[in-house]
């Protein structure tokens, strides 16, 4: 039986290989919120905070992803997204990191992990049916039923099966592009470590890059989706 690969985070006391995507998930969760407060501490206040950075930082950096994060929430749902700019934007920025760090030579993503993606996909899941009812109340569920009254018994239990394999799909998806990325990563990087010169490590790596971003991107703009149709007025 093949031993388990090494992780830097097993010299932290009481993490084992069974729970090591638990101490990673809060190893870069703590760091998404430290980079925030950083973040909203360079941002300034008052005129200084509207005045883009002149120069790369970390306003700038910042001031990038927030560009991004409003632009693609108000492409997605309209004017109402700037408000869950705060939400999407934690969503992005921790299943990025998450998955930056599994890019590491001895690090294992939480995103490597189908309990930490599941987990991901139940509070994508929890959140847009939550925004869903706060917007139309009761009148939510009518959502389940169809345009057509007499179809309705039917389209209940089809929106039910949609609505429930949500969650599954969304971890799903994250865990096996990240897992055949990071596992791809490391085959090719074991069979070119001693051949230095040839850039095949350089090449994955920037695939593994795009990869993450990539897959950070999908699962944000999925929940975006979720949440703009359950707040939709035109069902």
């Amino acid at each position: 039986m093949a031993q388990p690969h090494f992780n830097w985070m097993l010299l932290v006391p009481g993490v084992s290989h069974e729970t090591v995507h638990v101490a990673t998930g809060l190893a870069v969760g703590s760091m998404v919120v430290v980079g925030a407060l950083a973040g909203r501490w360079a941002l300034g206040s008052g005129e200084a905070a509207i005045v883009p950075a002149a120069k790369f930082s970390l306003k700038g950096v910042i001031e990038l992803i927030l560009e991004f994060i409003v632009g693609l929430s108000e492409m997605v749902i309209g004017e109402e997204g700037k408000k869950f700019v705060p939400m999407f934007a934690a969503i992005f920025l921790y299943v990025w990191i998450n998955n930056l760090v599994g890019l590491i030579p001895g690090m294992t993503p939480a995103t490597d992990n189908i309990n930490t993606t599941f987990a991901l996909g139940l509070f994508s899941f929890a959140t847009y049916n939550y925004y869903g009812l706060k917007e139309h109340g009761i009148a939510y569920l009518k959502h389940f039923l169809g345009p057509l009254l007499l179809l309705a018994p039917l389209m209940v239990i089809i929106e039910l099966i949609g609505h429930m394999v949500r969650p599954l799909t969304l971890g799903l998806r994250l865990y096996g592009n990240i897992m055949a990325d990071h596992t791809v990563l490391s085959v090719f990087i074991e069979m070119f470590d001693k051949l230095w010169f040839i850039p095949v490590p350089a090449i994955f790596y920037g695939m593994g890059i795009f990869v993450a971003s990539m897959q950070a991107f999908v699962f944000t703009m999925l929940s975006m989706i979720y949440v703009s149709m359950a707040i939709a007025h035109d069902h």
